[in-house]
């Protein structure tokens, strides 16, 4: 019996360095060939499905530089091929940042995230199944938007800042690093540089085909936490249709500084609402300075949906991240 294409696996070069000079040759030298792989949770999905293929291959899994958990003189420091269970259960992250703790604990399940690394959930591409099924859509290079169309089911997409592409960021951990002010530390045969967490993301206005700043041949190869927010007051929680493996339809991570029931300062990011993880910083400038009330709750939570265009299907997400902030700003 001949086999379909859909039988046949892939012809892929597979590399797997163990240093990084060597790692960052092989991105530099492969281009947009290489394909980086970590976990793989999403790059078997779209291999299988054939929607992208790949030529070769680089593990990042087996540089030891990249891994790990450190104290640094101003933060922490996280390798970026780190797993989530790591991240969830390393005490020193539970002790100073247990929002991101938290955020990573909830990603998928727990099968998934014992592979699955830091920078694979920050780096994961577009959920949107018209997209994931192979369409020519805007970000497939057509000239579309099936989810943004009067037939289109679009109960998980955007209701922010959607500009052809309504697909929302899927990270879990995303909003919380950007609550955490966090740095993304960007590696390349070139050297390093370093950017915020919520410059990271990148929504289709600035690029239609990708949904970070990661240029061809670089590699997030670690994120840095301040100690300006650890200890903070923090709140995190994702709403989903099911507690496991399913993506957020919204959450919240919220950094509090809070003194005798006074807020001096927030930082506030909701997920899956936008193209990228959404800074709320209108509610964080009403809150500031602000005594902690029932009514200042319900005060700042109508700002947190001010701008929203929802869809056919989801309008259901004003009111939730507006509940959402509630629980956020009680506490």
């Amino acid at each position: 019996m001949v086999a379909t294409s859909h039988d046949v696996m892939l012809d892929i070069e597979l590399y797997q360095p163990t240093d990084e000079a060597n790692a960052l040759a092989l991105a530099a030298s492969l281009g947009k060939d290489g394909w980086l792989l970590g976990g793989g949770q999403d790059t078997y999905g779209w291999l299988k499905d054939r929607n992208k293929s790949a030529t070769a291959m680089i593990e990042l899994t087996q540089v030891d530089a990249w891994k790990g958990i450190k104290e640094t003189s101003d933060g922490i420091e996280i390798g970026a091929v780190t797993t989530l269970t790591e991240i969830s259960k390393n005490p020193l992250v539970k002790e100073k940042f247990a929002l991101l703790a938290k955020a990573a604990g909830v990603v998928a399940s727990p099968q998934i995230r014992n592979v699955g690394t830091l920078a694979g959930n920050l780096a994961q591409d577009a959920r949107c199944w018209y997209y994931r099924r192979g369409l020519d859509c805007y970000r497939a290079g057509g000239n579309i938007c099936y989810a943004d169309s009067p037939e289109g089911l679009n109960r998980e997409h955007a209701i922010f800042g959607a500009s052809r592409c309504v697909a929302v960021s899927p990270s879990d951990t995303a909003p919380a690093l950007v609550a955490l002010d966090a740095t993304m530390v960007i590696s390349s045969a070139k050297g390093q540089r370093l950017v915020s967490a919520q410059d990271f993301f990148v929504g289709p206005d600035v690029n239609i085909t990708s949904m970070t700043s990661l240029r061809e041949g670089e590699i997030l190869t670690a994120v840095r936490l301040p100690n300006e927010w650890a200890n903070a007051e923090y709140y995190f929680e994702k709403v989903a249709d099911r507690n496991v493996w399913d993506f957020a339809l919204a959450s919240i991570s919220a950094a509090m500084k809070v003194s005798n029931g006074v807020i001096e300062d927030s930082r506030i990011a909701c997920g899956a609402v936008e193209c990228v993880p959404r800074r709320l910083d209108e509610v964080e400038n009403a809150l500031r300075g602000q005594q902690r009330s029932e009514q200042l709750a319900e005060r700042v939570a109508s700002i947190a949906s001010q701008g929203a265009e929802p869809l056919n299907y989801n309008h259901f997400k004003i009111p939730l991240i507006e509940n959402l902030v509630k629980r956020a700003v009680r506490g």
